[in-house]
């Protein structure tokens, strides 16, 4: 079985590099299969890369996670997207799963963000 390719997606350059370190220590079933640090730049890397996964943030510059989320969505409809953010209000986690985001993971949680990848992604 291939690696599941993830896409991160997050305006911070730090909290991207913690979350390929946690991709690359769990080494089991998935892989980094690239990195944006905002909505625009995210959409351009999903349409050349195609990862299985799409890990996004939701307040960036720009577009924010849910305006992106919403447009890989309408394009291909069953892509997995997970929402990390560290605003995860009730408001929030609504709109996700209105327009089809798989899971909403708090960066406050970050330990769970390899579960909720396999668990997405399976």
């Amino acid at each position: 079985m291939s690696a599941l390719g993830v896409l991160i997606v997050d305006d911070e350059e730090d909290i991207r590099v913690l979350v390929r370190s946690l991709i690359e220590i769990a080494n089991h079933g998935l892989s980094v299969a690239g990195e944006a640090a905002n909505g625009d730049e995210a959409l351009r890397r999903w349409r050349d890369q195609q990862p299985e996964v799409v890990l996004l943030d939701q307040r960036m510059p720009g577009l924010s996670g849910l305006e992106t989320a919403e447009l890989m969505l309408r394009e291909k409809p069953h892509q997995t997207v997970i929402l990390f953010t560290a605003f995860l209000d009730p408001e929030v986690k609504t709109a996700a799963e209105d327009i089809g985001v798989k899971a909403c993971v708090a960066k406050t949680d970050v330990q769970k963000v390899i579960t909720r990848l396999r668990e997405c992604a399976a």
